[in-house]
This record gives structure tokens, sequence and C-alpha cells, in this order.
């Protein structure tokens, strides 16, 4: 007898639906085909022993398992629910029902209990894509998977609840997942606050316009005076997530295997910040089987690197194009796949090795030392970090005082502000949010300068050594500073603090 039933693979953040089609006929032997991987292959002794502990059997007659298409590599364990049930289904062990109706993914356990799976959003999405009446899977993904309208999810504990729900689907009764209540309930809930830091009152500001505008930013002080704190601040300052976005996320960290169990949305901005030691496949994504890697989880967020220059150059030499392109493609031998990569990067780091940037002493480091170290970063990615800024030491009088700070939510609103007159002039503009994402051509448009402005920046270009990025940094921050001035026109003042933010590239640093 044959059965078909349905299952799915992710590629990339996407699923592509797979038809599991189980034969069953006389003879003896176990044929599973169709490019299963190891994992896959392994799913016989896993189904047999969940089978017997169950209350039935493994048929002893021929059965053959295709997996198509035929031409697509099928991995990991979660291909055994649909197997084990279509092999019930097939030899008769269960009455005849509407297996073919469900799109049903889960790993099983020796005793029949299903095991949590990765990717159930995209494959949800592509169950309804597909016209199917419900998507059988483990209860810890139910919720997931239950954002998805329009598509019937269940979720069950163990092999004997999936049987019910075919024999029964009348009484079955699918998890209700309200996503815009979800998202509401729980979008914009920090922890932390910038009214925690005391002083730093400069560095909150350009911390400020990095956010309004989208803008990648280093901050460059000694050891201790607050840049892993602040920099883990800015979350809480961006605008929160929107509902599309919040689904993007979900569908990274699904595919990632990093939601938690029952938990439907990611509902805040990823803030990732991964070790100096990450290799470069790590950062990026990819791997033999591709996954997203961290500037994918970082998609919609911040992507915070702690003490640059530690991390080696390869590493952070596969950011470049990502920053530009807002999207990384991962491609083999059989395979391309893209992830979308559209983050903040932060970044922060000592002015020397040891920490005292020329402080006098014997313990100061030479320019040589300094340059040397510096060199590590190289000029094409500085270039693409719009904001460089310098964080002192506060003084002892300001880490006395009981005053609070500006709290986020007050920064935040200008922020919002600021994003939202972004949104209205960018309406227009495929794929353009931000002034951060503006190109060359768009920026003729809107980012002109009067003829004041042009002497400014000619001055500033010629005696620090800019280069053409940087000159368009410059106009980008200009631009989000006028914006939280909600300013239409770009002015002198806009643009002098925009090059003072320029003020650490590497030649008018050292020079000064």
């Amino acid at each position: 007898m044959l059965v078909k039933t349905f299952g799915s693979a992710v590629y990339g953040v996407d699923a592509l639906p797979i038809t599991v089609e189980v034969n069953v006929d006389t003879g003896i032997n176990f044929y599973l085909v169709g490019l299963p991987d190891s994992a896959v292959k392994e799913s016989q002794q896993r189904i047999e022993a969940s089978l017997k502990n169950n209350g039935y059997k493994l048929p002893g007659k021929k059965i053959t398992i295709n997996m198509a298409p035929a031409d697509i590599r099928k991995e990991g364990s979660a291909y055994d629910l649909p197997l084990a049930l279509g092999i019930l289904s097939a030899s008769s062990q269960i009455p005849e029902t509407d297996i073919e109706d469900y799109l049903i993914m889960g790993e099983l356990s020796l005793d029949g209990g299903v095991q949590p799976i990765k990717g159930a959003l995209p494959m949800a999405i592509t169950a309804r894509e597909q016209g199917l009446k419900g998507f059988i899977l483990p209860a810890a993904n139910a919720r997931e998977a239950g954002i998805v309208e329009g598509l019937n999810v269940y979720g069950v504990e163990n092999l004997n609840e999936a049987v019910e729900i075919l024999i029964h689907p009348e009484s079955a009764e699918p998890i209700e997942v309200d996503m815009r209540e979800a998202f509401e309930t729980q979008v914009d809930q920090h922890p932390i606050d910038f009214a925690d830091v005391k002083g730093q009152e400069n560095v909150k500001r350009a911390l400020e316009i990095a956010a309004a505008g989208g803008h990648n930013i280093i901050l460059i002080g000694p050891p201790g005076v607050g840049k892993t704190m602040l920099a883990k601040r800015i979350p809480t300052i961006l605008p929160p997530l929107t509902l599309e976005e919040a689904l993007e996320t979900t569908k990274i960290h699904s595919v990632s295997g990093l939601l938690q169990s029952n938990v439907s949305l990611v509902t805040q901005r990823p803030f990732r910040n991964p070790h100096h030691t990450v290799s470069d496949v790590a950062l990026v994504g990819g791997g033999s089987n591709p996954k997203p890697g961290e500037i994918s989880l970082a998609h919609n967020g911040i992507l915070f690197l702690d003490e640059l220059p530690e991390f080696k150059r390869s590493v952070l030499e596969v950011l470049r194009q990502p920053l530009e392109d807002r999207i990384v493609t991962i491609s083999r031998a059989k395979i391309s796949v893209d992830y979308p990569s559209s983050f903040m990067l932060v970044a922060s780091m000592n002015p020397s090795p040891s920490g005292d940037f020329f402080k006098p002493g014997e313990s100061s480091d030479s320019e040589f030392a300094v340059r040397r170290y510096l060199a590590k970063i190289s000029g094409p990615l500085m270039d693409r970090i719009d904001l460089h800024i310098e964080v002192n030491p506060v003084p002892f009088e300001e880490l006395r005082s009981r005053e609070s700070g500006e709290n986020s939510e007050n920064i935040r609103n200008r922020v919002v502000r600021s994003r939202e007159i972004q949104t209205e002039r960018y309406r227009n503009e495929a794929g353009i949010h931000s002034n951060a994402q503006l190109t060359p051509k768009l920026m003729k448009v809107y980012c002109e300068i009067d003829s004041a402005g042009e002497a400014l920046l000619k001055n500033a270009v010629d005696r620090l050594g800019f280069s053409a990025r940087s000159y368009a940094r410059i106009l980008k921050v200009a631009r989000t500073i006028a914006d939280l001035d909600q300013s239409e026109n770009i002015s002198t003042t806009h643009l002098a603090e925009a090059i003072q933010y320029r003020s650490l590239d590497r030649e008018g640093w050292l020079a000064g």
C-alpha cells in the first residue's frame, strides 16, 4: 500500500516542501531513498523502537520510502515522525486517514516522545502556501508555528497523540496564538536603562544619532570607562520592532534553533556579542551545511564587537560586504543561500595596546605600538563605521552624583520621531528605510548642502585626509542630525557636529 505525507526542508531562512512516499509491499527489507543524510538514515532504528514501545511494530515486509524531490539533500532527525506515521498508515496499523492533508515534522525518542525541531516558523508558512489543512509538530514548537494565520497547528508530546489527531481530527484542538497580542504585550521591555549611566553626555548624544539613522559606531577609550555598558543600552533607544521585522527576525532564530520553548515571536531587537575568538564562518554564516552566522542573528538589531582589534583580521574583513549590501550570500558547490544581515554595527576598542593613549609615564605606548595596534583594523572597514567616538573616564564627582541621567524612553522618543521623518521621506524608495542606507544617487537628492557647508566640508576633508567613503558618511550623519532637529535642510552646524564624529580617523587621531 502506498501512502503520501509531507515534510519540509529548511534552506536559508525559508522552507521547501518534501513529499514522503511510503510503500509497504511483499518481500523484506527497508529502503530509504531521496538523498537522506546519516541522521535521516538512522531513523529506522529510532522508528522501530518507538513503534514497539507504543504497541505498534515495524512491518516485516518490504518498506520503500522515497523523499522527493530527490535532488535536495534531507538533513537531520526531524523526519522521524512523518516516516513513522507513513509506515503505520501504509501497513494499515491505523485506520485510513487524511494524512496527506498535513505537514508533519518531529524527532522521535525511543519511547515515542517527540523532540523539538528547528525552523518551525518557515515550515508553517510553507504548509499554508501549499494549502495543507494542518501542521503536526512537537508541542515545544507549537506556539512558534501557531502565529501563522490560516493554518491549524497541532502540538504533540508523543507518537500516540499524533496518531489520535489523524484518526479523530474532529476532536483535536489546534493551538491558537493571537500574534498581534503576543507581539504588543512583550515588545519594548528592557531591564536596563540609560538613566543608569553617569556622565558621558557627549557619548550618549552620539549613540542617539547612531540609533536615529541606523549608523555604525565605534567607541574608543581606556578600560573601565563604560564602553560595554553604553553599548548594551543601545537597544533601549532603538525604535521597537515592527510586526514585519519581528517575523523576519523570528524566522532566522527559528532555523538556528535559538527560540526558547513555547516562544512565538522575537519581540526585542537582537543584541549579539560574539567573543573575539569567533571564526569567520561563525560570524558570517556558512559551513558544509550553511547556517546563519552572528551577522544574520543580529538582523534588525545590534552586532557588538568588543575589543575590535583582538578579532582576527580575516574575520573582520568578511564584514565589509554585508555592511554595504545588508545581505550575505553563502555559496557552496551544490547550493547557494541568502541570509539577511541588516544590522547596526557597534564596536569598542582600547586606544592602544595597554589602554592608555600617550599617557605620560613609563607604561605609555609608543606611537609605533599604537599604529601597529590600529593596523589590525583595515582602513576600508573603519571607513564603513560612520561615527568614531572617544570615551573618556567619568570624573569622580559625576560618579558620586545622586542625579540620574536622561532615561532611555525620552531618548527613544526623539529617535522614533527622527525615524518617522525618514520613513516618510523614503516611502517611495525601495529598500531604503533610514539615512544609513542611502545610496550615492539618493544622497544627491536628500543630502544637499549650501555653499557654506561645502566650504566647511572641503576644509575638513583637506586637513584630516578623509576618504571619499568618509565624506559620504559625514553627509549621512549630518542628515540624521538635521532630522533630530526636525530641520528640512542640512546646516553648517549639523555638518560641523558630523565632522566631529570622524575626528578619530587614523590620520587625524595620531596627528592630534
